[in-house]
């Protein structure tokens, strides 16, 4: 059983390694290299950053309350909730951003945000709502498991040392579950990074405006620009590399997978 466990585990690593290196490969490097001086591409790896930073920000202050109240506390329809994020993880993106094309664009709640001037719909607004929509029940599922984890003893001994509610929570439970929040950023910001059904519904294939790279890696393909395609993905692929390495190098306590 070892040596079938072993064996499958390596011909797995040499597969994925193959097809990725055989992606970064692909174009000569002069070429490789042209194409990331491209004003598209750099304007797509800008906008990538922004948008996935600021999901991911906005993923992390919503999934801590909520799943802190959801690992801590009874109240009437917990389990509804519980029932309607458990449904979120598995939608496919498109049929997400279909339905956030439709509540932005034909609901009184999504006409008055346009006539406020919270214009969602082909915007780089609607790719932040759309990957924080995706991607936050990912970071709540994480997080609730991380705070289950931990025994409310360590609560209740800060609580009776003087601390309050909220400073047991910001100095007990908030550093103990450092590595579930570290494992929970680094996947939700891995996934808006590359978010493309439901960013392409809610805001877009606009080059130059709603270019993200995943949208920047279809349109080119999508026009036979296949040396820009395989730079897009290209960069795709090292930075998320290089956040994890990151983040193995600085907390190995952490477990992204």
């Amino acid at each position: 059983m070892r040596k079938i466990s072993l064996a499958i585990t390596l011909i797995l690593f040499f597969v994925i390694s193959a097809t990725l290196l055989g992606l970064i490969l692909y174009s000569p490097l002069p070429v490789l290299a042209g194409s990331f001086l491209n004003p598209e591409i750099q304007f797509a790896i800008l906008l990538s950053l922004i948008t996935s930073v600021v999901s991911t920000l906005i993923c992390i202050a919503i999934a801590i309350l909520v799943a802190y109240a959801l690992s801590r506390y009874e109240f009437f329809g917990k389990r509804v909730v519980t029932l309607a994020l458990t449904p979120l993880l598995t939608f496919p993106p498109l049929v997400a951003g279909i339905a956030l094309l439709l509540f932005f664009g034909t609901t009184p709640w999504g006409r008055a945000l346009d006539q406020a001037g919270f214009s969602v719909i082909f915007t780089p607004l609607g790719i932040v709502v759309a990957e924080v929509f995706v991607n936050i029940p990912f970071m709540i599922r994480i997080l609730r498991s991380a705070f289950t984890a931990i025994n409310p003893r360590y609560e209740n001994v800060a609580k009776t040392l003087g601390c309050t509610e909220t400073g047991a929570f910001l100095q007990v439970t908030l550093p103990m579950a450092r590595h579930g929040l570290l494992a929970g950023t680094v996947t939700t910001w891995s996934k808006t990074m590359g978010e493309f059904g439901a960013v392409l519904m809610l805001a877009g294939a606009t080059t130059m405006r709603t270019e993200t790279l995943p949208i920047a890696l279809y349109l080119n393909i999508s026009a036979g620009e296949l040396n820009i395609a395989v730079a897009a993905a290209t960069i795709l692929i090292l930075i998320s590399l290089a956040v994890l390495c990151a983040v193995e190098h600085f907390d190995r306590g952490v477990h992204v997978f």
